[in-house]
């Protein structure tokens, strides 16, 4: 969902960034941000944070990191960070690609994280199945959340589209066939697309807007 459907540069990622700078007092960037993010194990942007703040030798306990990301990232008084996500694929194109297949969404976000964005866009009946990290006992890279949100659905005959190493890995362990998406020009791609590629993505776009068109191409092969 995150990076795929929703553009979280400014929401999620740039909330690691301002935790990061509240514990640390450092300014750390975008491009160091992806820089985790090409690491195994760094979805969690919980997690992501404590490490960082722990590894700029800052030593807090995980749960405070994590109230503080969620005060930033929720706000107190008004609405933080998650103002600014932007939903990223137009609902014709998701009536058009519902038309030709089921739709499902594998998330790390938490369920109200889902919720809020999926319900305050009135998105949420695009898709079949829904699968948070509250759904399962183990996180992306491990692919239970990604079997779960396929159902009866045979792996081989899905496509599981991702942004981050971890959503590779969990396609490469559940069997299912994985297109990468990168935004042109960016760090992220900058920085992942040989390691997308090396884990087997089929191919590795630079906008949500172009998977009806690779699908299609892919159909006529």
């Amino acid at each position: 969902m995150d990076g795929v459907l929703v553009d979280v540069s400014e929401s999620f990622l740039g909330t690691v960034i301002e935790t990061v700078k509240f514990f640390t007092g450092k300014h750390v960037t975008m491009t160091q941000v992806h820089e985790w993010k090409n690491r195994p194990g760094f979805n969690d942007d919980w997690k992501l944070s404590h490490v960082w703040v722990n590894k700029l030798g800052v030593k807090k306990p995980f749960e405070e990191v994590k109230r503080k990301f969620e005060e930033i990232y929720w706000g107190i008084e008004a609405p933080g960070n998650v103002k600014r996500e932007k939903w990223l694929l137009s609902r014709p194109a998701l009536r058009r690609l519902r038309a030709g297949a089921q739709l499902a969404l594998f998330t790390g976000r938490t369920r109200r994280e889902l919720n809020h964005t999926l319900d305050g866009l009135k998105m949420r009946g695009f898709f079949d199945r829904i699968v948070t990290a509250e759904d399962v006992k183990k996180g992306k890279p491990d692919p239970e959340g990604l079997l779960v949100a396929m159902g009866k659905t045979e792996p081989s005959r899905g496509i599981y589209v991702g942004d981050n190493v971890d959503d590779a890995k969990a396609a490469l362990a559940g069997q299912v066939p994985f297109v990468g998406l990168l935004p042109y020009r960016s760090a992220a791609r900058k920085l992942r697309l040989r390691k997308l590629e090396e884990l087997g993505a089929l191919v590795v776009l630079s906008d949500v807007r172009g998977l009806e068109g690779w699908l299609r191409k892919r159909s006529e092969i």
